[in-house]
């Protein structure tokens, strides 16, 4: 289980902001008060998400150019932004999200 919060996180500057990013197929969202929970189903792992802009910034991953247009759309700003690639790094790192594929 991991916690994926974002205020004072640190810089992930191996997370590629300029990419395409989306939700790995086995993961399921579940909207909650506090934010949401993020269940792998391939890996059982369960994350949790603790802000609500990042939750917008995930669920708009798979119709935005880049993980960085994604978090500008859900209102993140430019300066929050290293605080939110943490975040994003996070859950790349345990499979939550991949990079999308190149369209052909």
């Amino acid at each position: 289980m991991s916690e994926t919060s974002v205020p004072g996180a640190p810089a992930a500057p191996g997370f590629d902001l300029e990419a395409a990013w989306e939700l790995h197929p086995q993961v399921a969202v579940r909207p909650e008060p506090f934010g949401a929970l993020l269940y792998h189903y391939g890996t059982r792992r369960l994350s949790f998400l603790k802000d609500r802009r990042l939750l917008d910034g995930v669920r708009a991953l798979a119709d935005r150019p880049s993980a960085r247009d994604a978090l500008l759309s859900a209102g993140v700003g430019e300066h929050d932004l290293d605080r939110y690639r943490a975040a994003l790094s996070t859950l790349a790192s345990s499979h939550m999200l991949v990079k999308r594929p190149l369209a052909e």
